[in-house]
């Protein structure tokens, strides 16, 4: 079944890139001639994902002056509002769960640079979550999951079960979830790798490595970073 909707996590603060994001939220950053998030809708107009539902917080009210209802990229934007502060990706996953309907949904974080062919990903009928994962760059050099690309869907699994032909991997902020995963939980602040490892101890989480351009636009350096790749495209 194909992936019609997708959420892209645009309610951090952006702390860490001070103080360019006192006074424009991380996502609006621009990487090229266009800003981080434009990146991501512009990517996901391509893939036919045409209903993308945005979370916001600090300083959301710009983001969602400059998208609009996302008519200038071919997209219908709906937006999640977190008044008290950022809930977290889990947190923010479920308080969208209204506007991201009954099937399985891709979410993005608002802040990496990527130009993945979102067309390409998908969710096996056997797992609950896929993620993409890519290899650990220098700013996080032990990465955060086990893959095992040695089974067919390649998966994630827990440190105790990895082998000598597993690869420890880092999540890219790219995944695909089943909404079912986030009826549980208690509305408010929560994170998402908790879910993840129990998801992981039940065998559900398929993943795949990808090998393109990737980068964590967290901080001035890596902001820089991106921006040089860009100007080489």
């Amino acid at each position: 079944m194909p992936i019609k909707k997708a959420m892209i996590l645009a309610a951090g603060r952006g702390d860490r890139l001070r103080p360019l994001t006192d006074t424009t939220p991380k996502p609006l950053i621009k990487v090229g001639d266009r800003s981080l998030i434009e990146h991501h809708l512009l990517a996901l107009a391509d893939s036919g994902i045409l209903e993308v539902v945005i979370n916001l917080s600090y300083l959301g009210e710009q983001i969602k002056e400059f998208l609009g209802n996302g008519e200038q990229y071919g997209l219908r934007i709906a937006y999640s509002i977190e008044p008290n502060g950022p809930l977290e990706t889990a947190g923010g996953i479920q308080k969208a769960l209204p506007l991201l309907g009954d099937s399985p949904f891709l979410v993005v974080n608002g802040d990496i640079r990527c130009p993945l062919d979102f067309q390409s990903l998908g969710l096996s009928s056997s797992m609950n979550m896929h993620l993409v994962t890519v290899s650990n760059p220098s700013h996080h050099p032990d990465g955060d999951f086990w893959l095992d690309d040695t089974v067919e869907p390649a998966k994630l699994v827990a440190a105790d079960s990895a082998h000598s032909r597993c690869t420890k991997v880092t999540f890219s902020g790219i995944g695909i979830y089943r909404p079912a995963l986030f009826h549980p939980l208690t509305p408010g602040v929560a994170p998402l790798a908790p879910l993840i490892h129990q998801q992981i101890a039940t065998g559900r989480v398929s993943a795949e490595l990808y090998s393109g351009y990737w980068a964590d636009v967290g901080t001035a350096d890596r902001l820089a970073e991106a921006r040089a790749w860009e100007s080489r495209l």
